[in-house]
């Protein structure tokens, strides 16, 4: 079976559709992509909405793109089945225009309604255009992929049958990072135990938007003040000010704004702990997010929040601490940093989950089946 992964997205800023792709190609699928990345990531859309007047921009961008992706769709064998990629709220459209008959599957990983929310860029006209946005969207599409059963319960009820849970998931190279690791990183329990002569090492990446609770981290940092450890912080956004202000008597954290995605595993492969999400936002209790999946296939232990779909994904692969609290997640560090037979323990759990479930060849398996599905119904109405 042929799959054309289409649309605006970008692989590195959002592996997402990239790792779907590469477990449909494990199975078997040929894979061709027809890509033009926007060049517009999360946090610049979003900004879009808080400022109408550059719409105009960003249709003209778009027009510059869809002119790109017709002239290699035209030129490509005809697939199968349409993947259309990770914010691909209006190439879902453009799809369903140039391939009529062929089932198109839309990853909608995040609506643009629920992210304005969380956000706080919600209310009044711009929430009712949001809605229709994401409701096009879903009425373009025969398969709706989302990352979590809660996620699937928000969609309009017209569409949820058409809704297909697939994992997050980690790339390839958040998998090799870890087996990078110099024999240092693979000492025995009796050496791990005693070797807390060095500082626990502590990581957190993201775009600091609300549903990641980084005020929260700030303020568990403060309180780590003295302490063991040592944080690094990568990104920025929304709540970066808050979050480095709340932080600021700590000065055994690093603050980067930037690291490229290719150096990004190998730089969190090298830290002990990955921090997840500690936010109290509706939309931060329904995600498992990214970093999760890729510190654990990174062999860091997990830090997260204490939610429904995180639990059910992480099992006893994490530690889990109040959403919101920033004493708990002070004291889950301080424990790591004291008890290093059970920092050892959580790596080696979340990595081990990590191998037998996060890969790309497992999360996309919901997928396939539906994707049989859809295809065999495909074929019966054309004949």
């Amino acid at each position: 079976m042929r799959v054309t992964v289409f649309g605006t997205y970008d692989a590195k800023a959002h592996p997402r559709v990239g790792i779907i792709a590469d477990g449909l190609r494990a199975h078997g699928y040929e894979v061709q992509e027809c890509n033009a990345p926007l060049g517009l990531d999360t946090a610049a859309r979003v900004a879009i909405l808080a400022q109408p007047w550059r719409v105009p921009v960003l249709l003209g961008t778009l027009a510059k793109r869809w002119l790109r992706l017709i002239r290699v769709a035209r030129r490509q064998p005809r697939p199968d089945v349409v993947l259309v990629g990770y914010l691909g709220h209006f190439d879902v459209r453009l799809a369903r225009l140039l391939f009529r008959r062929t089932p198109i599957v839309l990853d909608h990983l995040i609506g643009a309604s629920d992210t304005a929310r969380d956000r706080q860029l919600s209310g009044g006209f711009r929430q009712v255009l949001l809605r229709a946005i994401d409701s096009g969207a879903l009425r373009s599409a025969d398969l709706v992929v989302v990352d979590t059963d809660e996620h699937l319960s928000t969609l309009p009820t017209q569409y949820r049958d058409r809704g297909v849970v697939v994992p997050v998931g980690a790339p390839r190279p958040w998998f090799d990072a870890a087996l990078a690791l110099p024999d240092s990183e693979q000492a025995s329990d009796d050496e791990q135990t005693s070797a807390t002569d060095h500082p626990l090492r502590v990581l957190f990446f993201g775009l600091y938007t609300p549903l990641q609770g980084t005020p929260v981290i700030g303020r568990a940092l403060a309180r780590l003040t003295g302490s063991p450890i040592e944080v690094t912080m990568i990104g920025k956004g929304q709540d970066a000010a808050e979050a480095r202000q709340t932080a600021a008597s700590n000065t055994a954290v690093r603050w980067l704004e930037w690291v490229g995605p290719d150096e990004l595993p190998e730089l969190v492969a090298a830290h002990d702990v990955c921090l997840g999400i500690f936010g109290t936002g509706p939309k931060a209790l329904r995600v498992v997010p990214n970093k999760v999946f890729q510190g654990a296939a990174a062999g860091c232990a997990i830090v997260t929040s204490d939610t429904a779909p995180q639990r059910r994904a992480l099992g006893d692969a994490a530690l889990f601490v109040p959403p919101g609290d920033p004493d708990a997640l002070a004291e889950a560090l301080l424990w790591l940093a004291g008890d290093r037979a059970e920092l050892r323990r959580a790596r080696e759990a979340a990595r081990r989950l990590a191998l037998s479930s996060f890969a790309a060849e497992q999360i996309v398996r919901p997928l396939i089946k539906r994707l049989d599905e859809v295809t065999q119904h495909s074929t019966r109405k054309q004949r």
